[in-house]
């Protein structure tokens, strides 16, 4: 449907080309702001999730095996509770070599 009045078409297609170019603007202005905020958290030294889940990973298993040790050296150290301490047995000492003839 077209309007008798020129003014009002021109006036149509002015303001659609400036929602066009705010738009424009609008998404530039998000790439500006997410650039410096990309490089703003460069700047502060932080981790990405992957290498965080990685130190993760490792922190719970170390945790898992420091907990295996703990168990271990309990129950070594109830066993020698538990018992007298015997002295452990003295080495054999090993029989002295003959001096070689002719030297």
């Amino acid at each position: 449907m077209q309007s008798q009045n020129p003014f009002f078409d021109d006036l149509a297609r002015v303001a659609s080309g400036a929602l066009g170019a705010l738009s424009g603007l609008r998404a530039e202005m998000e790439a500006m702001m997410r650039q410096q905020f990309e490089r703003f958290t460069s700047s502060l030294d932080l981790v990405s999730r992957e290498e965080f889940e990685v130190v993760r990973a490792m922190a719970i298993k170390a945790r898992e095996e420091n907990e295996a040790l703990a168990g271990r050296i309990a129950a070594l150290e109830a066993k020698l509770a538990d018992g007298p301490a015997k002295p452990a047995p003295k080495p054999k000492a090993a029989p002295k070599a003959k001096p070689a003839a002719g030297a």
